[in-house]
């Protein structure tokens, strides 16, 4: 289990700690639970600062605390009504299969504690490797607590690797006598799953101003539908004339015994263009809520179970208030009610802490990763397919303060395809940082997460974020867009100073999307419409997805140029090139072309005039090119994805044969290894043609 992800191990092998411990712990780690004695220091009650209720009917509450120093979470696990044991472990994606688990259970006379794994069947296996520490047991009024420990990484292959990001914990529970692992039938147990971010940063809590008040953002005491899941939408104002204040922090208000059923919350600021929004209190998804609370999107706050209370760096607050803000609020409820009660009441909401004497910075709010956009779409039955986003360097070059931002917060945002989610800070062409990444990522789990560090971005930085989707149980193709069975990627990341720069995404460009389906109507026997009638989900879902239709598509998000959206808080673009090119390396091939950005200038180097024009930033393979500027021929060995992309633009029928070499007619601006070269055409020659040669006229 432990590989994705993971460092090397400075550990012995996992055969030769078998060999060490000559499996004497299939026996002597079956402690008894009436005669075990604390191994090592054990935390008090009181320091475990973290809580979730596991279970919905809260039988099971976890809390824990986290020692980076020691590489190692400390887990306190309360069991009211224990019957005869329980199964707590973690997974990928919360399953029982190839689970890593820590196992309680009793015959009926004693009981036992044991490190256990599952198999791709479900079978307990009890682990050579006994890693979950049990540490301390005692009974309290509540129920029986149990102490126990378990490292980041134990270099076991069937340890679950504790990452940074969302973790899918998960129960069962044992309601008759076991004599051993073997006997236990998980399909037949009352199990569930929790997700929690375990690895929370070690933050100080910043000082809070004197003159500081409060405002509660709850539902009016709502009967909670009778159903599994539920969005509850509940719109509010604030009172007029409330002036300019700053948000220090904000935690959640949870209606007693609701603790279960409430799985997160969201507040949010509604667009300062419309003078008025109209009162609701209703099902986020009913035909009755008003068309206009859509327009209600930007994030003020949230919170997701297992989170504690949030709070803004000493040096900033966001606004709240004021001229540019708008007075109305949608407060957004999600309620996760699986055993189906009836008649349970909420007032459950966000409390704000705010103040009067405003920070030195307003805090803000930006939207990186893709656009929503049908152009970006999934192909069905896909287990791993990525989709990539650009905040390019000339938007931040044009956009940042020249002393730049500092991003101290972040909230990963897909769909339900979504499976992991990564941003990555990139200068310079190299990458820097990573900004928040969550590789367990779940739709069902998202809040605001404090980063462990600050990042700063400068202008001319890159924010790159990549969203990895699994569409294995769809038929269709998922398009882009705000439905809940379309997709997003986004990363709301939460920085200061506040700028004018609200959204920096991309898509692909949409006239290479059309080479795409036209590509797909000359090689297919099955026809995708071009009429201009036919919208742009409806010709992907006519699309056959055969291996070609699959990996021309990949290649096209690849390497196409993109659309740029850099746009401000007004949804006024900045005035940058909307034509970009993902950068990309063909690994497989390192002598391969290396691909640059891509921008569409129009004029190269200020020598003749382009329609269209692509310009290639790129560091060529050796030889290095040392021709002067002017018009460039070049013959090059090209990486499969770099041709289907040529295929699609210059309307030529894709090669198959990987010897095949390009002609490409460049003209180029400048001298040296790093150059940049405007792409004038493009066509296939035999694989016994002319390695290279340089072309001193300016025409083809």
């Amino acid at each position: 289990m432990q590989t994705s992800g993971s460092k090397p191990c400075s550990c012995p092998s996992f055969k030769l700690r078998e060999v060490a411990s000559m499996y004497f712990t299939m026996i002597a780690v079956f402690l008894v639970i009436l005669v075990v004695a604390l191994q090592g220091s054990a935390p008090r009650g009181s320091d475990f600062p973290y809580k979730v209720p596991l279970d919905p009917q809260g039988l099971l509450e976890l809390s824990w605390n986290v020692s980076y120093p020691k590489q190692a979470v400390h887990f306190q696990l309360l069991i009211r009504n224990l019957q005869f044991g329980l199964l707590f472990g973690m997974s990928d994606r919360g399953k029982f299969e190839n689970a890593d688990l820590a196992v309680l259970w009793s015959d009926g006379r004693n009981s036992y504690f044991g490190d256990a794994w599952s198999d791709a069947q479900g079978q307990l296996h009890m682990d050579s490797q006994q890693d979950y520490q049990l540490l301390g047991k005692w009974k309290a009024p509540e129920g029986l607590y149990l102490l126990f420990r378990r490292a980041f990484s134990t270099c076991d292959p069937k340890d679950y690797l504790i990452e940074d990001g969302t973790v899918h914990l998960i129960y069962g529970i044992l309601d008759k006598p076991v004599h051993s692992l073997q006997d236990i039938n998980i399909s037949a147990i009352h199990r569930g799953l929790q997700r929690v971010q375990l690895l929370k940063p070690n933050i100080t809590i910043p000082k809070l101003p004197s003159d500081m008040k409060t405002m509660e953002i709850t539902a009016p005491d709502i009967v909670i539908p009778s159903q599994e899941t539920t969005y509850w939408c509940y719109m509010t104002e604030l009172p007029h004339g409330f002036p300019k204040h700053h948000i220090v922090m904000y935690e959640p208000v949870i209606t007693a015994g609701n603790e279960v059923l409430v799985h997160h919350m969201e507040v949010f600021q509604c667009a300062a263009k419309f003078d008025s929004f109209p009162h609701y209190n209703g099902p986020c998804d009913s035909k009755m809520k008003p068309e206009r609370l859509n327009y209600c999107r930007h994030v003020l706050a949230a919170w997701a179970m297992g989170a504690q209370a949030f709070y803004y760096p000493e040096e900033a607050g966001i606004a709240f208030g004021g001229p540019g803000f708008s007075r109305y609020l949608r407060l957004e409820v999600h309620y996760h009610n699986p055993l189906i009660f009836k008649g349970r009441r909420d007032s459950s909401g966000i409390r704000l802490y705010y103040t009067a004497t405003l920070r030195r910075h307003d805090a803000g709010i930006m939207e990186l990763g893709l656009v929503y956009t049908p152009v970006m779409a999934i192909p069905p039955g896909e287990d791993a397919f990525v989709l990539t986003g650009y905040c390019t360097d000339k938007c931040t070059q044009l956009a940042l303060p020249a002393a730049g931002i500092r991003i101290f917060a972040s909230q990963l945002h897909t769909h339900l395809a979504g499976r992991k989610v990564v941003t990555v800070l990139s200068r310079d062409g190299r990458e820097r940082q990573v900004v928040n990444s969550d590789d367990h990522y779940s739709p069902h789990f998202q809040d605001i997460r404090m980063l462990k560090e600050v990042v700063p971005v400068f202008p001319g930085d890159e924010l790159i974020t990549t969203c990895t989707y699994n569409t294995e149980d769809r038929s269709r193709a998922t398009v882009g867009g705000f439905g809940t069975l379309e997709e997003m990627c986004v990363n709301y990341v939460h920085y200061y100073p506040q700028t004018q720069l609200e959204l920096c995404k991309s898509a692909v460009d949409p006239g290479y999307l059309h080479r795409y389906f036209n590509l797909v109507n000359r090689f297919n026997d099955e026809e995708v419409c071009m009429c201009p009638q036919v919208s742009v989900p409806q010709q992907f879902y006519s699309v056959p997805w055969n291996t070609f239709n699959r990996d021309v598509l990949k290649s096209l998000y690849s390497f196409a140029p993109i659309s740029m959206h850099c746009n401000k808080s007004s949804a006024v673009r900045f005035p940058v090139c909307t034509v970009q090119l993902s950068k990309a390396q063909d690994k497989a091939d390192p002598s391969g072309l290396r691909a640059g950005s891509w921008s569409c200038w129009g004029n190269a180097g200020g020598s003749r005039t382009l329609s269209p024009a692509l310009v290639l930033r790129t560091t060529w393979p050796e030889p290095p090119w040392l021709c002067p500027a002017g018009f460039v021929r070049s013959e090059l060995h090209l990486p499969e994805a770099v041709w289907r992309l040529l295929s699609i633009s210059a309307g030529l029928a894709p090669e198959p044969r990987r010897s095949a070499r390009w002609v490409l007619g460049f003209w180029q601006s400048t001298s040296g290894p790093s150059r940049e070269s405007t792409l004038l055409s493009a066509s296939v020659q035999p694989p016994n043609a002319v390695t290279r040669q340089n072309v001193k006229d300016k025409g083809l």
